[in-house]
């Protein structure tokens, strides 16, 4: 029970919350875990691992190794960190099912991506670079710029280069993926 005009605060009743209308509301225990905030930390795990399998490469003498740890940094790490900052950045403009599809496509894509080249299967290959064009359309869209959002602000100016530098980003991805598509076919017909 929270404090009002019938129960005054006290220890067994706290006062209760007041909310402006500028405060964010209060993160409740058992809430649903950010889209944004996933990404970013499926990114970071991606990161480590590849840095692990970086590591353990020549040791073990693994035949996809560098392959397989810059992917994890590159495409899987640092790629992922980079769309779930954007969506910190502007997270009103997707809706969270589109979210959960965009960490959904990704991931799964990659694992894809990962386990046809490591087992010579380019169909998985395929598979999995279809999904990650889908996760970088849900991105594209998610990071374009809204009807009438240009500020003349020094900062707005910052923001617009920094959305447009990752937008073009996702671009030269989604145009890389083709290319990988094609190297996995030669290398496994």
């Amino acid at each position: 029970m929270t404090a009002s005009a019938d129960h005054p605060a006290g220890p067994s009743n706290p006062p209760a919350q007041q909310l402006s209308a500028t405060s964010p509301p209060a993160p409740r225990r058992g809430s649903q875990p950010n889209p944004a905030t996933v990404l970013t930390a499926i990114g970071v795990c991606s990161v480590v691992i590849g840095g692990l399998v970086a590591a353990v490469t020549e040791p073990l003498d693994l035949a996809h190794g560098s392959w397989l740890a810059a992917y994890l940094v590159l495409v899987g790490g640092m790629t992922q960190c980079a769309m779930g900052q954007a969506r910190i950045r502007g997270p009103e403009v997707i809706a969270p099912r589109g979210s959960w599809a965009q960490i959904g496509c990704w991931n799964v894509g990659n694992a894809l991506v990962i386990g046809g080249t490591l087992t010579g299967e380019p169909l998985a290959v395929d598979f999995g670079s279809a999904l990650l064009v889908i996760a970088l359309a849900i991105a594209f869209r998610a990071t374009r710029p809204g009807v009438g959002s240009a500020t003349s602000s020094a900062a707005g100016g910052v923001s617009a280069l920094v959305g447009h530098v990752h937008r073009t980003l996702l671009l030269v991805l989604a145009v890389s993926i083709p290319i990988g598509m094609a190297l996995a076919h030669l290398r496994h017909p």
